[in-house]
């Protein structure tokens, strides 16, 4: 990430704590002018480890604007989440995350040809707002949507509307947040379905939303098809995506 002097200044802790996960260059009028970088307890510099995991880049307990989120996502080839004020960093996911993105979008493709609704996959910046908070945004990058709303894709082509169905991978440091923040975030935005996809346990847990409500929930293993409830007749092996 490249900032100016200026931006320094101005949100000194913020790039304070963005360093630990990336490099930071300063420039001032125009030329590299200094960096920041991560410091060790033994003196030597720190280095920059990206992992699966989804480390908070937000430090507990302070919030980021949507314009600070923007900003700092322009500036980084990183990718970003900012939930509830909160800026979280996407790394590299494994294996079995890919495999499993790779066996459900495959079937999502098959099943929704010549059809209305239109599956995608991430990198796809999805804007959210909550029920009870129209004004606060939130956005997310889900492993798969699926859309209904395609006259929502503006001229820039980006996506404006609300997914009807959401697929999440479940990775051992993005469990809790999956199944706690994210299912309350996507239950208050209004999108009727939620998959979340665990290759753990070899699971697919199913959440259905009415009336921005949990209406059920639905649990599949072993040897089962996970079957789609808004979409009569869509479904994945599980065999398949765990093998």
């Amino acid at each position: 990430m490249i900032v100016t002097t200026t931006d320094v200044q101005n949100s000194f802790g913020k790039y304070l704590q963005l360093c630990r996960h990336e490099e930071v260059i300063i420039t001032k009028n125009g030329k590299k002018v200094a960096k920041l970088i991560p410091y060790t307890e033994d003196g030597t510099l720190g280095r920059w480890l990206v992992t699966e995991g989804s480390p908070r880049y937000s430090p507990k307990g302070i919030r980021v604007s949507y314009e600070e989120f923007l900003k700092m996502t322009e500036e980084s080839e990183n990718r970003y989440e900012y939930i509830d004020g909160e800026i979280y960093l996407l790394a590299s996911p494994l294996y079995p995350h890919q495999k499993a993105v790779r066996e459900i979008f495959g079937e999502f493709i098959n099943w929704f040809r010549d059809k209305d609704c239109e599956p995608l996959a991430a990198p796809f910046d999805v804007v959210l707002h909550r029920l009870d908070d129209a004004e606060k945004i939130n956005s997310v990058q889900p492993d798969i949507i699926v859309i209904c709303d395609k006259d929502k894709i503006n001229e820039q082509g980006k996506y404006t509307g609300t997914p009807s169905l959401v697929v999440e991978v479940l990775s051992e440091s993005t469990r809790s947040r999956d199944l706690v923040q994210k299912l309350d975030l996507y239950m208050e935005s209004g999108i009727r379905e939620y998959w979340a996809v665990n290759t753990e346990s070899k699971e697919i847990y199913i959440y259905t939303f009415t009336g921005y409500k949990l209406a059920d929930i639905f649990t599949f293993k072993g040897q089962e098809q996970a079957q789609s409830v808004i979409f009569p007749g869509l479904s994945v092996s599980l065999p398949q995506v765990f093998a």
